[in-house]
């Protein structure tokens, strides 16, 4: 009884603070002064150049803008605090200075609004760079109040929901989304340098495919057809391959209609790449040096900490195949038996069965071995190499063991971070894969790819042999910002609506 009291009176008191803001507002509009009329304001400085070239700059006029996040009474004159593009800056504003209806105006401004000043650049008796105010204009009225101190977005979904108010008052977590802007601007710059072309493909399509996921359905009301949204875009891509685009890559959003977790989210962004005369070697040895040169350039150590895990990103990653790793974390030997049979009776021995209504193949069990037994030690980087065939539909087999395909997939913490194959060139053995695909989403398996009649028919033109890869950079920049959920490191993660 006491919390409801206590929610109806913050209630209340929120309702009187909207009112006094809006009737400020209404005020000044009634005074032909609206600052929502504002359509510019000329900047000359930002916060941070101000402090960081204070001896370049000192007693010079600057002209800044912000919202003021902080501000201190002193009689004839005003301290305030605000914040810009590059930090924070102290304003000092004096009556003497700006003349008594500014400084009467400047009282009536509230935390949260924004405004610009023009003064010179100086330093207080304790030392803080600030500025020293000639004029101050309000440029837009803030009609709600700020938490103060981040009091009251403590709760984590509403920080999701209003990441607005949270990048205002948490430079904790802008700073996550300036790791994020600078790891996608890294990746660029690495494989632009190495002769990649950049370009965009559809996110509409016709067949669901490139990957093992439950799409999204949408209608084209003017086709008046059923459309998926891409769960990936890896055979759009690879169709620019055989047209002779030697190195190839996408960055951009994905769907998939699934499951949501700390690692997780129905929309998400990942960057794929092929590479002509190029094979899955290859790929790892591109996806440890973007990530390894992305930790020293962006975080300035190979050494950083993620799930208060202690992580060594120093090139040479540890690389084994599935089969090694089952080995090594349960002591079944998968390489070893002749049937099924002694695969199923192995993979029971350690407590791991097939799904029920999935088939018990010999690659079937070393995948789901793996995954259920394997894949949780995996902290520091590990490229899982060699998977099963039965759950690699694109991937090339190996040449030495047609069960496997030349494919790896990149552990750090236990969470998966790439996926990358030699591609399987062979137009006849991938419409027998398609098929496999087809039979399974049949039988009910609504993650099953499609078949895709056009790219067995653009394979059939002939795609050198090529290496493709698929890296999340949601969880590239949870690790690099040592975020444990994706939904921190996504300006505005997928939620449900809030139920009045």
């Amino acid at each position: 009884m006491i919390d409801e009291t206590n929610q109806v009176s913050e209630q209340q008191e929120l309702s009187e603070i909207l009112q006094v803001r809006r009737d400020k507002l209404k005020k000044l509009q009634e005074e032909g002064r609206d600052p929502f009329a504002e359509t510019k304001y000329e900047r000359t400085a930002y916060s941070g150049d101000v402090k960081d070239n204070f001896e370049a700059m000192e007693n010079q006029t600057v002209s800044m803008a912000g919202r003021v996040m902080a501000k201190r009474g002193m009689g004839k004159a005003i301290f305030a605090d605000i914040a810009d593009d590059k930090g924070r800056i102290q304003v000092y504003i004096r009556l003497n200075d700006v003349g008594e209806e500014a400084f009467t105006d400047f009282r009536k401004v509230d935390i949260g609004d924004i405004i610009g000043v023009t003064g010179f650049v100086f330093k207080t008796k304790m030392g803080e760079v600030s500025i020293h105010c000639h004029t101050v204009k309000l440029l837009a009225k803030s009609l709600r109040p700020l938490p103060e101190k981040f009091h009251g977005l403590t709760n984590q979904e509403l920080k999701y929901r209003q990441r607005y108010v949270d990048l205002i008052m948490n430079p904790e977590t802008r700073r996550v989304f300036e790791v994020r802007s600078k790891f996608i601007s890294h990746i660029r710059a690495y494989l632009d340098g190495r002769g990649y072309m950049e370009v965009e493909t559809p996110v509409l399509n016709t067949i669901s495919g490139g990957a093992t996921a439950r799409p999204f359905i949408t209608h084209h009301n003017t086709l008046n057809m059923d459309m998926y949204m891409r769960i990936a875009t890896e055979l759009h891509l690879k169709r620019l391959i055989v047209g002779g685009i030697e190195r190839v890559y996408e960055i951009g959003r994905i769907f998939r209609n699934e499951g949501m977790d700390t690692k997780h989210n129905p929309e998400f962004t990942m960057i794929e790449l092929y590479e002509s005369y190029a094979d899955y070697n290859d790929m790892m040895d591109i996806a440890e040096a973007i990530l390894s040169s992305a930790a020293m350039d962006i975080m300035g150590t190979y050494k950083i900490k993620w799930q208060d895990k202690e992580l060594d990103l120093t090139p040479g990653w540890e690389r084994l195949t599935m089969a090694d790793a089952v080995k090594k974390y349960t002591g079944v030997d998968f390489m070893s038996f002749t049937g099924t049979q002694d695969a199923i009776d192995a993979a029971k021995s350690i407590g791991v069965e097939m799904p029920e209504g999935k088939e018990a193949t010999w690659g079937d069990l070393l995948y789901e071995c793996f995954d259920r037994r394997v894949e949780e030690n995996l902290t520091q980087p590990t490229f899982i190499t060699d998977h099963p065939v039965e759950v690699s539909p694109l991937a090339k087999r190996c040449p030495k063991d047609p069960r496997l395909t030349e494919r790896f997939e990149l552990f750090i913490c236990s969470s998966e971070i790439a996926n990358a194959f030699s591609e399987l060139n062979d137009p006849i053995d991938q419409k027998e894969r398609f098929q496999r695909q087809v039979a399974l989403r049949a039988a009910g398996d609504d993650e099953a790819g499609m078949m895709d009649d056009d790219y067995i028919n653009a394979l059939e033109y002939g795609m050198p042999p090529t290496g493709g890869m698929g890296i999340g950079i949601d969880r590239c920049v949870m690790m690099l910002t040592d975020n444990s959920s994706i939904r921190d490191v996504l300006l505005f993660p997928t939620m449900k609506p809030v139920e009045e």
